[in-house]
C-alpha cells in the first residue's frame, strides 16, 4: 500500500474519532431545548440529511440503488450511532462509552476471521493500554463494566456494529465515502425517527421546541459531523480494522478533555494519566510503523 495513503488514512480516523469526541455537545443542545429520548437522535440525523440533499439528489443512483453490499456497510454504521445514543438514554454514559470502546477488541478478532491478519504483540499491547487508560479515566478501578441492562447490551451492539462497519469498508473499498455519509445519515434517520416513533409517539417535537438548537447544531454539522463522518468513512479501507478501533478512541480524549472545559467536569491526575494511556495506544502502532520507516529508509 502507498504509505503516503496510510498516513492519510489514519490522520483521517484520528481526526473523526475526534469529531465524536465533540458528539455530546449539540446533543446536549437539543435536550436543553426540551427534546426527549429517541428524539434528539432523530433531529440529530435529519438536520445532516438536509445537508446533504444536493449530494443525494446528484448520486441518487448510487445511493439508492448502490447494491446490497453498500446498503448493508450504510445500515451497520447508521445502526451503530443510533444503538450507541439509544444506550445513552438507558444506562449510565460511562458504561455505555466502556463498552461501546469494547469494540477494537471485536475489529481485531474480524479481521483475523475474516481477512487473515495476524493479532502482532503491538496490537495486543496497545488495546491493554487503552483498557487499562479506560478504566483510570473512567475510575473504573478494577471493575470492568459488564452488560446488566437493555442499556448495556446496546451499548455492546453499537461497538459490534461499528466493528463489522469497519470490516466492511476494507473488504468494499470501492464504495464512496461520500456516498456512504448519505446513506449512513439516511438509515440513521430511519432506524432512530422510526424507533422514536414506536416507542415515544407522545414526544414528538415541536419546531418551537427545536428552532433554538438549529444554529448550534448545523454548525457543528457543516464544519464537524459530515467531513467527520467522511473521514471516518474513507480512512478505514486502508488500515486494518483493530488499528482503526484503537485510532478511534480519541473520542474519549476529545470528550474527557471538552466535558472538563465546557461542561465543569472534573480533570485531575486521574483523568490526566487515562487520557495519555488512550492517546499513547492510538498512537502506538502508527509511531512504531514511523520508527521503522526511518530505519530502513
Amino acid at each position: 500500500m502507498n504509505k503516503s495513503i496510510e498516513r492519510r488514512a489514519t490522520l483521517a480516523c484520528l481526526y473523526s474519532g475526534a469529531v465524536w469526541g465533540l458528539f455530546w455537545i449539540p446533543l446536549r443542545g437539543l435536550e436543553q431545548a426540551g427534546l426527549e429520548g429517541l428524539w434528539v437522535t432523530a433531529v440529530y440525523f435529519l438536520v445532516p440529511t438536509l445537508c446533504l440533499l444536493p449530494v443525494l439528489i446528484w448520486r441518487w443512483r448510487q445511493v439508492l440503488f448502490g447494491g446490497l453490499s453498500f446498503q448493508i456497510t450504510a445500515l451497520t454504521s447508521g445502526a451503530a450511532l443510533t444503538f450507541y445514543a439509544a444506550s445513552i438514554l438507558y444506562t449510565d454514559v460511562i458504561r455505555a462509552m466502556m463498552l461501546f470502546y469494547m469494540m477494537p477488541i471485536w475489529s481485531v478478532i474480524l479481521a483475523r476471521v475474516f481477512l487473515a491478519e495476524r493479532i502482532i504483540p503491538v496490537r495486543i499491547a496497545a488495546m491493554a493500554m487503552a483498557v487499562v487508560g479506560m478504566l483510570i479515566l473512567f475510575g473504573l478501578g478494577l471493575e470492568f463494566p459488564l452488560p446488566r441492562n437493555v442499556g448495556d447490551w446496546l451499548g455492546m451492539a453499537a461497538g459490534g456494529f461499528w466493528a463489522v462497519t469497519m470490516l466492511r469498508l476494507r473488504i468494499y473499498a470501492t464504495h464512496s465515502a461520500m456516498d456512504l455519509t448519505v446513506g449512513f445519515f439516511l438509515w440513521g434517520l430511519i432506524l432512530s425517527g422510526g424507533a422514536a416513533l414506536v416507542l415515544t409517539p407522545a414526544s414528538v417535537p415541536t419546531w418551537t421546541q427545536t428552532l433554538p438548537a438549529v444554529p448550534m447544531l448545523l454548525l457543528f454539522v457543516v464544519m464537524l459531523v459530515i467531513p467527520g463522518t467522511i473521514a471516518s468513512l474513507w480512512g478505514p479501507k486502508f488500515l486494518n480494522p483493530g488499528v482503526v478501533g484503537l485510532l478511534f478512541m480519541t473520542e474519549l480524549v476529545v470528550g474527557a478533555v471538552s466535558a472538563a472545559i465546557w461542561a465543569g467536569e472534573p480533570f485531575g491526575l486521574r483523568e490526566f494519566v487515562g487520557v495519555v494511556l488512550i492517546s499513547g495506544a492510538s498512537l502506538l502502532e502508527p509511531i512504531k510503523r514511523l520508527v521503522f520507516a526511518s530505519r530502513t529508509a
